[in-house]
């Protein structure tokens, strides 16, 4: 086994954890000495380099440069990456090449990639059109939120490319529509959003439906138990690449914390949005309820902005990201599992309106900036009831965020962990008292009616 390592210089904005690639191989694997400088040096057929070079890429991401030569050669991949780091064109290019080179159109689904939104699933159907245009592949999309029947038109056009969420494929497969007993290649993408999602049954059922004989690509964002054991129930002797460790965040991006009691926050946010210099902005909410209240409340103040959560309709959903996309919407507000799927150059900030409960999601978060050599600018705000994790975040990054306190929505005690003169703690034992309270009356409610 050998390890290939690869580690690049900070700018100086503030400290930070040096990201690696990491590169695990378990068989002979590609000339180490070789040193890849553009796509060209990927062997990728003319077809194919073409269509990167339209796009205006001419030097691979480090995930594409390691990745491709071995998908390239039939290998199974474990890539743990996250949003940003040219990972669809990582495994698109060399699918679209194999199938090529192995016959091309066949009138069957010969690769499958699993994807837990409906975002993320339309933008990699995207990819492949746009990788794939001077070739003879068909690519369709299936996901739930939408009425099925123009999906099935798609699928009786027998595609050689089949991107699906979990729930739909599993209706479709039941009724007939999707057959994948020809599949050569699977790709599970996102797969710890999977889990988190609540997809892991559906995710197993889909796998045993797959031939035994197939190549495996297996993408996570972080790697926990539950998605190792996962990776390793379906994966032969993968190649494992490694692209920045969860705990890296982009050097690129000024990060601050506001402290502020949880009434303020909308009036901080409205306040923080008055500045010029916000030009495209991701506002992440830990609920779906708290993201509609948002919206409704910087809509309200004039701002022009759009929400997406799982509560809304597919068509708004996709109407809210074309409107953020195309820059006639300023502000995004969105839950972390909605905004899965976004990826949206030239955004200027991203607000933790509420920090997250997992430190590796603030990374994620906050990765959504400073794209293309561009800067960016997080401010997170932070109640008495969240200092908790905001020292959890700080100690994943090994270092202090800069705490902004010339404001008037500053709470003094949100930055002790006080709600209102009260220990954090405290007030967080009670509101579960209260929660629980509420769910034993709403049973013994429902238990009456019966």
């Amino acid at each position: 086994m050998s390890i290939i390592t690869w580690e690049y210089a900070p700018n100086g904005v503030f400290p930070f954890r040096k990201p690696q690639v990491t590169v695990k191989h378990y068989s002979p694997c590609p000339d180490e000495t070789h040193k890849v400088k553009t796509f060209s040096d990927l062997n990728l057929i003319e077809a194919l380099q073409k269509a990167v070079s339209s796009e205006g890429y001419d030097v691979p991401t480090p995930i594409q440069e390691q990745a491709i030569p071995h998908l390239l050669g039939g290998r199974d991949l474990l890539g743990c990456a996250q949003t940003g780091t040219g990972k669809t064109a990582a495994f698109a290019l060399p699918i679209l090449q194999n199938l090529v080179e192995t016959g091309g159109r066949k009138g069957r689904i010969r690769v499958l990639v699993l994807t837990p939104t409906r975002e993320l699933a339309a933008q990699i159907k995207d990819s492949f059109i746009t990788y794939g245009r001077h070739l003879d592949i068909l690519t369709t999309v299936i996901f739930g939120g939408v009425k099925q029947l123009q999906q099935e038109k798609e699928l009786k056009k027998r595609p050689d490319i089949l991107v699906a969420t979990p729930g739909r494929l599993l209706d479709l497969i039941g009724q007939g529509h999707v057959t994948l007993e020809h599949l050569e290649v699977f790709v599970l993408d996102e797969a710890d959003r999977m889990l988190d999602m609540g997809f892991i049954h559906d995710v197993r059922r889909v796998i045993t439906s797959l031939p035994k004989q197939r190549q495996s690509l297996f993408f996570s964002a972080t790697m926990p138990p539950a998605v190792a054991k996962l990776a390793s129930s379906m994966l032969i002797k993968p190649v494992r690449v490694e692209v920045t460790p969860s705990a890296t965040p982009v050097e690129r991006i000024r990060q601050s914390v506001y402290f502020v009691d949880q009434k303020d926050k909308r009036k901080l946010l409205q306040w923080l949005l008055d500045d010029g210099e916000v030009s495209r902005a991701l506002v992440f909410t830990r609920t779906k309820h708290g993201a509609s209240r948002v919206a409704q409340f910087l809509k309200r103040a004039g701002v022009n902005v759009s929400a997406i959560h799982g509560d809304k309709a597919q068509n708004a959903r996709t109407r809210a990201l074309e409107g953020f996309r195309s820059g006639d919407v300023r502000v995004l507000v969105a839950t972390d599992i909605a905004a899965r799927g976004i990826d949206v150059e030239s955004i200027s900030h991203v607000f933790n309106f509420d920090l997250p409960n997992v430190p590796e999601t603030y990374v994620h978060r906050i990765g959504r900036t400073a794209r293309a050599g561009a800067e960016g600018m997080a401010f997170s705000f932070c109640s008495g009831t969240e200092l908790t994790e905001l020292k959890d975040i700080e100690k994943m990054l090994r270092f202090k965020i800069a705490r902004t306190r010339d404001h008037k929505y500053h709470s003094p005690d949100a930055e002790k962990g006080l709600v209102d003169g009260v220990p954090a703690v405290e007030v967080k034992k009670q509101r579960e008292q209260e929660r629980q309270e509420r769910i034993r009356v709403y049973k013994a409610s429902k238990k009456q009616r019966r």
